[in-house]
């Protein structure tokens, strides 16, 4: 009986042994398929993550070049306003023309100081321009509203202040806003030169003037010294040269072609006999006509 009950236990612990590690082998292979999925799940997501990565790069790629070559493409373009009607604004110029295309910068010329004060003078404090710059973001569209605007009014509907005016527009070729602000820059230097060169010729002038003022009254205390004294005031006259007559300058002229008294003396005779001569054919006319006038 023991030994059989050894046997029995003994199979009884090599069949749990062995169905150990049975157990154990199928929970080794339940866990290295858990790992391989997992690690499959995360190479997908790496690689999908990658893929994303490569088509957000390449979108942002196509993006920058579209940027640069629209930044190629679009130049700016500037326009020339001949004519200003009274009352317009750059609000309103800017107003009427960003709906052909965007607007950069508007610049219209103020009318001149002179008419400025003018218009002061007769109370009316209205300020216009009499010429303007527009520039606009593309040239491409300069062109055409330059093209399709010109000598069109500038108002569509009757009631607007501006209707009767027309546009006088022109593209600039080749024409850059810095050589506007050169410009500009050139004439308020030369406007600022001539007005130091008009301030400095009115000291002058005050100057000289104030010098000559003192100086007669400088005089008049010495002549008015001098009569108290008894002294004679000398009174100076002014030394001048008067023009010589036509007399004068025609003989200075033969003088010079070295002409004598005699060679003058027979000129005058024959002026003399010339003059005789046509008094003579004169009176033979007259005697001619009258007689004939009766006849008739």
């Amino acid at each position: 009986m023991s030994d059989t009950e050894e046997e029995a236990t003994a199979l009884e612990v090599g069949g749990a042994t062995v169905t150990d590690t049975s157990g154990e082998m199928e929970e080794s292979a339940t866990e290295e398929l858990e790992d391989s999925r997992e690690a499959g799940s995360e190479g997908d997501v790496e690689t999908e993550e990658e893929e994303n990565d490569g088509t957000q790069g390449e979108d942002e790629d196509k993006d920058e070049d579209k940027e640069k070559s629209s930044k190629k493409k679009t130049a700016p373009g500037i326009v020339y306003l001949g004519h200003i009607p009274p009352r317009l604004r750059p609000k309103h110029m800017r107003n009427m023309l960003s709906c052909y295309g965007e607007i950069g910068r508007i610049f219209l010329q103020p009318e001149d100081h002179s008419i400025r004060r003018k218009k002061k003078k007769t109370g009316s404090k209205a300020r216009s321009f009499t010429e303007g710059w527009v520039e606009f973001r593309d040239k491409r569209v300069a062109k055409k509203v330059a093209a399709s605007l010109h000598n069109t009014p500038m108002g569509a509907r009757k009631r607007n202040h501006f209707s009767d005016d027309l546009w006088c527009i022109k593209y600039l070729h080749r024409f850059h806003w810095c050589h506007l602000s050169e410009r500009l820059a050139y004439e308020q230097t030369v406007r600022q030169q001539r007005m130091r060169t008009e301030i400095s010729q009115a000291k002058r002038e005050t100057n000289f003037y104030l010098a000559n003022v003192e100086k007669s009254r400088n005089l008049d205390k010495l002549r008015k010294t001098r009569q108290r004294k008894g002294e004679a005031a000398e009174e100076k006259s002014w030394d001048f040269t008067q023009r010589r007559t036509e007399d004068e300058m025609r003989q200075g002229r033969l003088r010079r072609h070295a002409v004598s008294r005699k060679g003058l003396e027979k000129a005058q005779d024959k002026a003399r006999l010339i003059q005789e001569k046509a008094q003579s054919n004169v009176s033979l006319l007259a005697k001619i006509f009258n007689s004939t006038a009766p006849r008739d």
